[in-house]
């Protein structure tokens, strides 16, 4: 590691701190050269996939993308933005786990979706109709009667 002020790589770290809410450790380093003191982070580099959209484009896959479309689907619903931030980390899990370089955007809308169904129906019906693209109401109503039955199946139970 090299000084910010000298550029020297000649330091040792005085204090060592993890930071369990974003997984990285903070160094406090000081410069021999210098004398000055300076902070670095370290994070495991994670090696996300390219997400292939549904025109062929591709682009980095985004947590905060997933986590921006549950919000909006989760809108004025009883879920905890814990509880939306949990379902993101394990899709990004399931993502990196499935070891894939190149991942379709549908895959993950149904790994989404999947989520949202276990925790709130409404949620789910939300990111579904924008989802799926639904071109008229049966469509919708299709869904929504699949999710009524499978609700009266679980209480049946």
């Amino acid at each position: 590691m090299r000084c910010p002020f000298c550029n020297s790589s000649d330091n040792k770290v005085v204090d060592t701190r993890v930071l369990k809410e974003k997984n990285e450790i903070r160094r406090r380093r000081k410069c021999y050269n210098c004398g000055e003191r300076f902070t670095t982070y370290e994070r495991v580099e994670e090696h996300l996939p390219m997400v292939i959209k549904k025109d062929g484009r591709r682009e980095p896959f985004s947590p905060e993308k997933i986590l921006n479309g549950i919000k909006k689907a989760c809108e004025k619903r009883p879920i905890s933005i814990p509880l939306m931030e949990e379902i993101c980390e394990k899709i990004k899990k399931e993502v990196m786990e499935s070891g894939e370089k190149e991942i379709p955007a549908t895959i993950i809308g149904e790994k989404v979706m999947s989520h949202l169904h276990e925790i709130d129906g409404v949620a789910y019906v939300r990111f579904a109709s924008v989802y799926r693209e639904f071109k008229d109401i049966n469509e919708f109503m299709e869904q929504i009667k699949g999710l009524l039955e499978h609700s009266n199946e679980n209480e049946d139970a």
